[in-house]
């Protein structure tokens, strides 16, 4: 719907997300300048999967790059934003299973814990009941 929230929600939403796919695409020419492959599921450079998780954590919105996701479902309608916070995690998740194996398990675990905390401590502060939801 042409909504000023609708647009707002929309603008944000494809800024986010061209910034994490470009992190993708500059980590796996990076991998790929200094490993000679583009295999992206077995990734030997330690700065190329670093920066492929910290965009997949981006796409996917888990804390600390989480603050986008409130402010994006807050414009949009219940469908839209069901949509947003259920099958649109999906892909990024199944590419995080992939290359976990080559990624420090440090990094996923406090990725994991970082989100769960900052996640149930800001829900705590949370005034509004649309963006809790």
């Amino acid at each position: 719907h042409h909504h000023p929230r609708a647009v707002e929600a929309a603008t944000k939403y494809f800024l986010t997300q061209a910034t994490a796919a470009a992190m993708i695409l500059f980590a796996s020419a990076t991998n790929a300048w200094i490993t000679g492959g583009w295999d992206m599921t077995n990734m030997s450079n330690p700065i190329a999967s670093t920066m492929v998780i910290t965009a997949l954590a981006l796409k996917i919105g888990l804390a600390p790059m989480h603050f986008w996701m409130p402010e994006v479902l807050q414009g949009l309608d219940l469908l839209t934003g069901l949509i947003l916070s259920t099958w649109q995690k999906l892909a990024p998740l199944a590419l995080i299973i992939q290359t976990a194996q080559a990624i420090d398990p440090l990094l996923l675990t406090a990725l994991g814990l970082s989100s769960t905390l900052i996640g149930g401590w800001g829900g705590l502060n949370q005034t509004q009941l649309r963006k809790i939801l």
